[in-house]
């Protein structure tokens, strides 16, 4: 049931390896890069709740979630085939958008399915079992511009055009993550929802949930919001930021208008949409859930971080150059696929060893651990000169990344009631998708104005971030296992 995700993380790590590249390639500058990265964030913020709370109301043939994952598949197969292949830098931007809202699709069931497949004592082993084949899929995709170009293959961009390790890179992606995902399609069978009702221990509480005070919660980020563009507008902020003020008062209004609607209207109580299921859950959420939020905002920042600004040092600091079409430079990208590798190699090893982490000291201070080790290794890129040497902090990116992508979703996912995991996966990765849409928006502002645009000094963010991560992972109060 986790094989699937080797094919979609092979797509992932095409995208967070090479689009950067890309976009450089085509023109974008160091302060462009994360405004174009802004698609991806806002395409799940989107995209992940409709596929959860879709899905948690589907039967089928093929299941519960395995439509969605075929879906997703065939669609993400065609955006990998197009990407390499764009000819202007907006073409590359709405490719993006592309990809990433095709890759939610098949990827934000696959946190439900294994949930809905496994019980709780086997969960924890479930999800790093997903960490597994998500660091072998990344280690693959990643390598293989850097494993082209030492079979021959051209690895310089001709002008206005992308080189052709990146492009054979991005096809073997495609079959790769087809490949895999109808893998897991048809080899796998699901309880039907009635089935995973009786299993279920905790309630549905599939009933109107308690929505007093949602109007207080609605007004009070609609006045946030309002704030925040005066502020950007006073004291002339990047105008992406703006973004971020338009969601808090989107999202106030939303709260707003709901209330007003069922009060109102008291016979829509009983007939709610999706809009109205998803922000009711999103109001009364567990307070697991709330507490994991602050965990994921800084961990996923500092990701984020890491993915759009990675090449751009690597390329300046350790190989001494700025021009995207020189062989140098080109040298630097690929071997920014060589760290991306081993990060990920090394997630797929740590799902073996976080087991025995958590049987020895619980899940809050293994995700604490493994935290701090990915903090070390992002701010040693401030230190770190030779580019050979950069391969040993990425040990620690490596067990922060594997825990990012399970620990959570373990203590998580014993707070959920069954017939709601699928609405509540999507609106947990409301905490992944905000922070990346916070790391677009302030970046490049944050560089410009305190670091002379210096690409090194977002690593250097991303570790403070993921030690902020860890010590908000002691304040969570999750169900502690003794053992996986």
């Amino acid at each position: 049931m986790c094989f699937g995700f080797l094919g979609i993380q092979f797509g992932f790590a095409l995208q967070t390896a090479d689009v950067s590249r890309i976009f450089q390639t085509l023109g974008a500058s160091l302060e462009q890069i994360p405004v174009l990265w802004i698609a991806a964030p806002l395409t799940g913020l989107i995209v992940q709740p409709i596929i959860g709370h879709c899905s948690d109301r589907t039967w089928t043939r093929l299941g519960r979630r395995r439509p969605y994952f075929l879906a997703g598949a065939v669609l993400a197969t065609v955006a990998l085939f197009w990407m390499p292949n764009a000819g202007v830098l907006w073409m590359a931007a709405v490719l993006l958008w592309l990809m990433d809202a095709t890759f939610n699709v098949a990827m934000e069931p696959f946190r439900a399915f294994v949930a809905d497949q496994l019980p709780e004592r086997q969960r924890p082993r479930g999800y790093l079992l997903q960490s597994f084949f998500i660091g072998v899929g990344a280690v693959i995709a990643s390598m293989l511009p850097w494993l082209l170009a030492h079979m021959g293959v051209s690895n310089v961009a001709p002008d206005g055009g992308i080189p052709d390790t990146v492009k054979y890179a991005f096809y073997a992606g495609g079959v790769a993550l087809l490949g895999a995902v109808l893998w897991t399609v048809f080899t796998t069978r699901e309880y039907p929802p009635e089935q995973l009702q009786a299993f279920d221990p905790v309630p549905d509480n599939s009933a109107l949930p308690d929505l007093r005070g949602i109007w207080r919660n609605g007004a009070a980020w609609l006045l946030a919001g309002v704030l925040g563009a005066l502020l950007i507008a006073h004291f002339q902020l990047r105008q992406e930021m703006y973004l971020l003020a338009g969601g808090l008062v989107v999202y106030g209004l939303l709260l707003i208008g709901y209330e007003a609607t069922l009060t109102l209207r008291p016979v829509l109580a009983q007939k709610r949409g999706m809009l109205g299921h998803v922000l009711g859950d999103l109001h009364v959420m567990p307070v697991a859930m709330r507490q994991l939020a602050w965990v994921q905002l800084f961990s996923w920042f500092a990701m984020f971080a890491m993915w759009i600004y990675t090449t751009a040092t690597v390329t300046q600091v350790q190989f001494g150059t700025t021009d995207p079409h020189s062989a140098l430079y080109n040298e630097g990208a690929n071997w920014v696929g060589v760290l991306s590798a081993a990060y990920n190699g090394c997630a797929a090893l740590a799902a073996f060893i976080i087991p025995l982490m958590v049987r020895r000291w619980g899940l809050r201070v293994s995700h604490l651990v493994n935290l701090w080790l990915g903090g070390a290794g992002l701010l040693a890129f401030l230190f770190i000169r030779d580019p050979n040497w950069l391969l040993l902090p990425m040990l620690g990116v490596g067990f922060a990344w594997a825990s990012i992508l399970s620990l959570p979703y373990a203590m998580l996912s014993d707070n959920l009631p069954a017939a709601k995991m699928g609405v509540y996966m999507g609106i947990f990765n409301f905490f992944i998708v905000i922070p990346q849409l916070i790391a677009a928006s302030v970046l490049g502002g944050l560089l410009k104005l305190f670091f002379h645009g210096q690409p090194v000094w977002a690593l250097v963010l991303g570790g403070a971030s993921l030690v902020a991560a860890g010590l908000f992972t002691l304040r969570v109060q999750p169900t502690e296992r003794t053992g996986t």
